[in-house]
Formats: structure tokens, sequence, C-alpha cells
């Protein structure tokens, strides 16, 4: 067997936490764009940018991210939803191509946003990560949940981590204007664990297990560095 640094990972989390990993179904990346649309398509089937800092990230997300950073202030960001009308046109506008964020209303660009990620035909969290990343959760020590959860966010596909590290290196910045727009990481963290961890059947929807969700997203809001760098 070829030795990896997937394979290398594994075997840390394994013999020093405990965590199992399910493997991840290899895709290959499909280096094209077919048509515009935005909602409801593979990343890798849609216009992404190159960003140095974080690879390929797709243009809607930058320039969505980019609107609100201008707009982080607004109370109850993301919490607050947009109106359905102005978003259901927005959203017909968007996968025609046609650029029309720099009118729109924060609140309603928020919404787009969070339905884009709910709205992949794969969650950017893959499926066979979630156990592992909620059990890393519960390690004993705060220290240990986050080298856990910083090694585990080192085996996402190249598109979905660029993706996600992006994202959340937007949200930290919005947690970091809380005392003007109310939404703390933890706040952030519940609202976008529906879309990033939705939970895959009933048993998953309990309380605690919602909880787990939504801590393991406020670590990765509130140290976006570690997302995807190897310790």
């Amino acid at each position: 067997m070829k030795v990896t640094d997937s394979n290398v990972i594994q075997f840390h989390l394994l013999v020093i936490y405990g965590i199992t990993v399910k493997s991840l179904e290899k895709k290959k990346e499909r280096l094209f764009v077919s048509g515009t649309k935005i909602f409801g398509v593979p990343l890798e089937n849609m216009r992404r940018c190159y960003l140095p800092e974080f690879g390929l990230v797709p243009c809607f997300l930058v320039d969505a991210c980019s609107f609100l950073l201008e707009r982080a202030g607004t109370v109850g960001l993301f919490r607050k939803p947009g109106s359905l009308p102005r978003i259901k046109t927005l959203r017909a506008k968007l996968n025609r191509g046609e650029s029309c964020l720099s009118t729109a209303l924060s609140y309603d660009v928020a919404t787009l946003i969070k339905q884009f990620s709910r709205e992949l035909p794969e969650p950017l969290f893959p499926p066979e990560l979630h156990a592992a990343l909620l059990k890393a959760q519960v390690l004993p020590t705060p220290e240990d949940r986050t080298s856990a959860l910083q090694l585990l966010s080192c085996l996402l596909p190249a598109r979905n981590s660029s993706c996600l590290h992006y994202l959340f290196d937007f949200l930290f910045k919005v947690s970091q204007r809380c005392d003007e727009n109310l939404m703390t990481s933890s706040n952030l963290a519940t609202v976008f664990a529906p879309c990033l961890l939705p939970p895959p059947n009933k048993a998953e929807m309990s309380e605690g297990r919602l909880e787990l969700r939504v801590l393991v997203l406020r670590t990765f809001i509130e140290n976006p560095h570690l997302f995807g760098k190897k310790p």
C-alpha cells in the first residue's frame, strides 16, 4: 500500500485519539464549467477563482462574501432571513450569469450563501467524515479537540477544503464584529450547521448531537488559520 499524507493522518488519529475515519470516495476533479448555474451544481462545475491563500473558490462565494464584509456590522446577519421574492429573482439572475449583488440587500445575500451551501449535491463536509468530526469534539481537552479537528480538515478533497477554508475565514471576520451584528462564532455556527453538517437521519437530530455539530463549526470559525494545515 502506498503511504500517503492521508494514511499518516488517519493512523495518527486512530493511535492518538482513537478516531477511525471512513474512506472518502475518490472523485476525479473535472476542470470544466458547465453553463452559468450556481445553485445545486457540483463545485467543479461552477466558475471558480484562484485565491493564493485558499485555492480555487466559487466566484459567487467570493463575490457574496466580499459584498457582506463591507456590511458585516448588519444586526442579525445570517440569522435574519431575506425576502423570498427578492431572493428568487436574485437566484434566477445569478443562474443566468448576471451580476446583481451590488444592489442587493445584506439579508438577501446572506440567505443566498446559506442556500448555496445547503443545495450542493454533496455537503462541503463529506458524510464519511461526520462521525469522526463529532467524536473529535468529545475528546477530553480543548487542545486535543482542536488538534484532532485540524487533522480531520486535512483529509478533505481540495475543492471542498478551499471553499470551507474561505468560508470559515469570512465567518471569523463577521464574528469579530459581534458587538455590532450580535453574531458570535457560536451564533454563526448554529446558523450554518444545517448547511455544512446536515444530520443524515433522525437519530442524529437529538439536541446533544446537534450541539456537537455546532461546536465543530465554532472551532473552525474561531481558528480558520488552522483549517487544512498539517500540524
